[in-house]
């Protein structure tokens, strides 16, 4: 079997799959909406995020162009790695990691890119990722005596994200994970 077609198959899969739920996502549900999924625990919630992770912006106009054309040049320069690495035989748990990252980079980039134009709120290469998994696990009340924390309530987990946010992380904690065992200094 050809070495490309497992990279090739995560990524393709990931990103339909990724924007298969995006595209319900907008066109099924409105802003701010929830769908309980597992009661409290787990929520379909449609948020629409500006810019990066955690709904850190880079600033408005030149500041998202600039963020998505970064985006794209990591996407580019991951995709060289992925294929030298078929190219010099890394191993396939490496080439595994390294497609969920870029496989979860390219579905954020899409929304980026795209959806501004194709549901009409923004030109190209300045539209929000959407965002819909929210796993509201369990609240604290942090005791007053704590400095600095003391008298907060705290959510976990209380973000927002989605397949392709899941797909970066999940690819980075792989390679970290294993890491030892790819020895690319052969």
């Amino acid at each position: 079997m050809n070495k490309a077609y497992r990279p090739l198959g995560i990524i393709f899969g990931v990103v339909l799959l990724d924007q298969a739920i995006k595209i319900w996502v907008r066109t099924h549900m409105y802003a701010g909406q929830d769908i309980h999924v597992l009661g409290n625990w787990f929520l379909l919630q449609f948020v629409e995020n500006n810019g990066m992770a955690f709904g850190v912006e880079f600033g408005e106009g030149m500041g998202k162009l600039f963020l998505t054309l970064f985006r794209i040049a990591a996407v580019i320069a991951l995709a060289f790695l992925i294929r030298s690495g078929i190219k010099s035989g890394f191993k396939d748990g490496l080439l595994a990691g390294l497609s969920l990252i870029l496989a979860g980079a390219l579905g954020n980039i899409f929304d980026s890119v795209f959806y501004g134009r194709f549901f009409g709120y923004a030109p190209f290469f300045h539209g929000r990722v959407v965002d819909m998994l929210y796993f509201p696990l369990f609240h604290i009340h942090i005791p007053n005596w704590i400095p600095r924390l003391g008298g907060m309530d705290y959510l976990f987990f209380q973000y927002v994200f989605n397949l392709a946010d899941s797909s970066v992380f999940i690819g980075v904690v792989w390679i970290l994970l294993h890491y030892k065992s790819y020895n690319l200094n052969q």
